[in-house]
Parts: C-alpha cells; sequence; structure tokens
C-alpha cells in the first residue's frame, strides 16, 4: 500500500497540533512501507516508531525492532540522532500532551 504526500503531511499537521502515539505511529507506518512509489524509508520509519515507543505503544516497540533487521548500524543510529533531535525541538508537544 502506497502513501501520498497528502497524507504525511495531514499526520504531520495531527502531530503538530498534539503528539499522539498513534499518529507517531502511523507516520512511522507511512515511511516503512511505501511513499508515492519512492519505496520504504527505513530511517524516518524507525524515528517515527521509536518516539510512539517512547509514549508508549507496544505495536511500535514491535515494529521499529522489525525493521532494525533491515537496517545497518549506520541507519540506526542515523534515526536514532533524528528521534532525539525531533524530541529536543518538540519537547513542548510531549509535555502538552502530559499535562493533558
Amino acid at each position: 500500500m502506497a502513501f501520498t504526500e497528502v497524507e504525511v503531511k495531514e499526520v504531520e499537521a495531527a502531530i503538530a497540533e498534539g503528539a499522539s502515539s498513534e499518529d507517531l505511529f502511523r507516520l512511522g507506518l507511512m515511511y516503512s512501507t511505501e511513499l508515492e512509489d519512492r519505496g520504504p524509508d527505513y530511517i524516518e520509519a524507525h524515528k517515527w516508531f521509536n518516539l510512539a515507543a517512547m509514549m508508549g505503544s507496544q505495536p511500535a516497540k514491535a515494529y521499529r525492532e522489525e525493521i532494525k533487521r533491515e537496517m545497518s548500524s549506520d541507519d540506526v543510529t542515523l534515526a536514532q540522532r533524528a528521534a532525539r533531535g525531533w524530541l529536543a525541538e518538540n519537547r513542548d508537544l510531549l509535555d502538552a500532551k502530559k499535562a493533558a
């Protein structure tokens, strides 16, 4: 199943309004399958699954481990850095979610 850039933008907009583990997981799914016939982007998928897992998503943990087997150790490192970067830039979204 291929996803479109429009679908990605919709989920990103939902995340910008208040990050939920479901939205983060959905974005991971989009990047792990196929995005407009470009194939999967495992680095982005791992990043989003990692963030969703951090928020308690059990499916995200499983998917993250599954795609990790398809990635080089350098790619996993890049994905982890990307997740930490996203956290640093969006800490307020997660804090607002916890306060709600």
